[in-house]
């Protein structure tokens, strides 16, 4: 528990008795185990909405979805009627214009 050993924690509970005193030491231990419920109850509550959100199969196919459109130009899963059987694209590019540079007189 964070390197600290039995005799570090009771030096700790000493200086805690000393400073806070003994009547109160109870209820400020109460308050620390509560926040520190509380804490964990919502780190793990931001864990799971995470684990939801990033599912591994969702993540997978959208990585794949990924490759496929920088490798064959597709788009999305609705462009595959537009492409050839062996995932390229077969439509043309337009042509090229002239870009020579004319000298100005």
């Amino acid at each position: 528990m964070f390197g600290i050993g039995l005799p570090e924690l009771i030096v700790i509970a000493v200086i805690a008795l000393i400073v806070v005193g003994p009547k109160k030491l109870p209820d400020l231990a109460k308050s620390l185990g509560k926040g520190l419920s509380e804490f964990r109850r919502a780190a793990d509550d931001v864990t799971d909405n995470i684990k939801d959100t990033l599912k591994p199969d969702d993540v997978k196919k959208e990585v794949n979805d990924f490759k496929d459109s920088l490798l064959f130009g597709k788009e999305s899963d609705h462009d595959d009627h537009k492409s050839s059987p062996h995932g390229r694209d077969d439509r043309r590019e337009p042509p090229q214009k002239d870009s020579t540079f004319k000298a100005q007189s």
